[in-house]
């Protein structure tokens, strides 16, 4: 019996290597850069001295650290219930499976989002429905009811670079049509929608910890918070291989933890250093608003009143944008694209039908954005360069 495949894709990765220790390479060169892990785990040292007494206690496997995090984070999020999985993906993948989403169902999603939003989706079985976004990156809520079929199931709102959406209107939208909200917060922890926390508002959000994560682990991890009782314990049981104990199986199931040893390194940066990541990236977007804000040619979100947003990213709507990235970066900046194509263009998304011009809104943000680093190690003189900088090239337009 013969295998099929699509040949483009097959013809496309004949050859294909790893890539990520080349773009890891490639960005290390700007003295401005969005990579800051050395920095930030310069005390690996006491990290590793933790990570001791994961061996000595052969406590691997969903240690007793895991629940240490779980109960911390449950706490960050404001929820009852935190449930520890191997990666931010498969927290939304999980979430969706636990609340009996799959084939021949539909989850409502933006465009404007990281694949793993769509994958998650599209591997639980059932079948992304794109929304276009506002011009603050998140998804237009006003967009989402001419969205809903009977196949509607959930909708997946995602806090795009740790600004908060707009939950009151969704989780209104979600009650009228018996919807579950499972948020992808996975940019947004301590993040605050009117003084609630982002990971308290759905059945389920998602977070992740991979390393370029405000709370980041040494690879990947994520984890799922909820105040559902049944729900968290359903969760805990999926992610386990359906066990509940050594020789029961109740459920065949996925093998989703978070390693001990990452749990030690999420544990440290909860305990001594992710207050201090919020503050400083919010402080940093904050100078970045007020030099750039004079600025012509580029446009910057209004910030909320009400919402405390944490900035995984800090990004811009610019005009000339690729000639912008190519001063910047000539100029010692690491300034990136987070993303040149949305969803519903990636090749990926073909069957689904959708076309150039769908989403007009996420199509152009693909097309004007930019992000400047933003993390806790940019110092004021870095902010000041890369304002500068901004400022002089629109200037000799």
């Amino acid at each position: 019996m013969s295998i099929k495949y699509d040949q483009a894709i097959i013809d496309s990765m004949i050859g294909m290597e790893n890539f990520y220790p080349i773009q890891y390479k490639k960005d290390n060169k700007f003295p401005i850069n969005h990579n800051y892990l050395s920095r930030q785990f310069s005390d690996y040292s006491e990290i590793l001295e933790k990570i001791k007494e994961v061996v000595l206690n052969n406590d691997f496997t969903l240690g007793r650290v895991v629940d240490e995090v779980e109960e911390l984070v449950a706490i960050e999020a404001g929820t009852k219930y935190a449930i520890a999985v191997g990666s931010g993906t498969d927290a939304i993948f999980l979430s969706l499976k636990a609340l009996g989403i799959g084939e021949g169902d539909e989850v409502i999603t933006t465009t404007y989002t990281f694949y793993a939003t769509v994958g998650a989706i599209v591997t639980a079985g059932a079948k992304p429905v794109f929304c276009d976004c506002g011009n603050d990156f998140n998804i237009d809520v006003s967009r989402i009811e001419s969205l809903i079929t009977r196949r509607t199931k959930a909708i997946v709102p995602v806090h795009w670079s740790g600004r908060p959406c707009e939950m009151d209107e969704i989780r209104k939208i979600s009650s009228q049509h018996s919807l579950y909200v499972i948020e992808d917060a996975c940019h947004a922890l301590q993040a605050e929608y009117k003084k609630k926390r982002c990971g308290s508002f759905g059945e389920t959000a998602c977070f992740s910890f991979h390393p370029l994560k405000n709370l980041n682990v040494w690879g990947d991890g994520g984890i799922i918070t909820t105040s559902e009782s049944a729900l968290a314990s359903k969760l805990k049981l999926i992610r386990n291989h359906g066990l509940t104990d050594r020789d029961t199986c109740v459920e065949f199931s996925y093998n989703s933890r978070l390693d001990s040893i990452q749990a030690v390194v999420a544990k440290h940066v909860l305990d001594n250093h992710l207050k201090n990541i919020t503050a400083s990236r919010i402080g940093n977007a904050q100078l970045l608003d007020s030099q750039l804000s004079s600025c012509s040619g580029i446009k910057i979100n209004t910030r909320c009143l009400y919402n405390k947003e944490v900035f995984h990213l800090y990004m811009l709507r610019v005009e000339k944008r690729d000639e912008l990235i190519e001063y910047l970066k000539i100029n010692g900046v690491d300034a990136k694209i987070h993303y040149p194509t949305a969803m519903h263009l990636q090749p990926a998304a073909k069957k689904y039908g959708y076309s150039k011009g769908d989403f007009p809104v996420a199509e152009n943000l693909s097309k004007s954005c930019v992000s400047l680093p933003v993390h806790e190690f940019i110092r004021k003189v870095d902010i000041e360069k890369m304002s500068d900088l901004i400022h002089k090239f629109y200037k000799s337009l």
